[in-house]
């Protein structure tokens, strides 16, 4: 049996089932084809590496093999197409639920793991099919930095990156890590279909709130002051025209702590 195997949840909606590959394109594809099949949703796949790794924005994921947690599900949520947003917020809060057994991080709006001062540790990418008013289909994808030093980075990554491993200063069991996130994503899931807002302990998590931000946006680059999340998800800016509310964007610049 794989070591990974130690991290299955049969008895739970999400992590019913490893499925773990050496090297794969997508684990966010992979998942997806999941769903197709019987007992499929809810089926954690995990790569030791990928070949077409993707973050938000379309970015491309690197990670070397065997340091790092790579993990995508796919699932069909009960919930409504507008609230595709909470679970995105849910999402994250169970990555730095898990993250926090190890080591302080916070989030950086909208999804990313961040070490104090700003140093990102991971971050997720949420999918969505829409059919109608309702969510068809969601595929969860994290990945975080586990046993990765600085040292051993790419320079132009190492700038703003860090890892978990570092931040603790212990050797991590991954599948520790992804025993203790599945707990908390299925632990999410289970509020947020029951109608539990995760937005208040979202906005305690939020590093971003309070500081001074430049975000780059499909229109351009946005900058003034991170002042609160909306009861939509939306991250309130005060610029020096007014208040905009951003519905996507990557925050390039930040100051901050890491919340308690």
């Amino acid at each position: 049996m794989s070591e990974w195997q130690r991290a299955d949840r049969p008895r739970r909606r999400i992590g019913r089932g490893v499925e773990v590959h050496v090297t794969i394109g997508s684990t966010n594809d992979r998942a997806r084809e999941l769903l197709g099949e019987p007992d499929g949703e809810g089926r954690a796949v995990v790569a030791e590496e990928q070949t077409s790794g993707r973050g938000r924005r379309g970015r491309a994921w690197h990670s070397p093999p065997g340091r790092n947690l790579m993990m995508s599900i796919a699932i069909r949520p009960r919930l409504a197409a507008a609230d595709a947003w909470q679970l995105g917020v849910a999402s994250a809060l169970g990555a730095r639920s898990a993250c926090a057994a190890f080591a302080p991080v916070a989030l950086k709006w909208p999804n990313d793991l961040v070490a104090s001062g700003g140093a990102k540790v991971g971050g997720m990418l949420l999918e969505t099919t829409i059919d109608g008013d309702r969510i068809s289909a969601a595929v969860i994808g994290v990945g975080i930095n586990v046993n990765w030093p600085r040292s051993e980075m790419p320079p132009e990554i190492a700038v703003g990156a860090t890892s978990l491993g570092e931040l603790a200063g212990i050797l991590i069991d991954r599948v520790d890590l992804l025993a203790g996130l599945l707990d908390a994503l299925d632990a999410e899931l289970v509020a947020v279909e029951g109608g539990t807002s995760p937005l208040p302990r979202y906005r305690r998590a939020c590093a971003t709130l309070g500081t001074a931000v430049g975000v780059e946006t499909a229109g351009g680059r946005i900058e003034g002051l991170a002042i609160e999340i909306d009861d939509l998800g939306a991250l309130v800016i005060e610029t020096a025209a007014g208040r905009v509310a951003l519905t996507s964007g990557e925050v390039v610049r930040l100051h901050a702590g890491v919340p308690t």
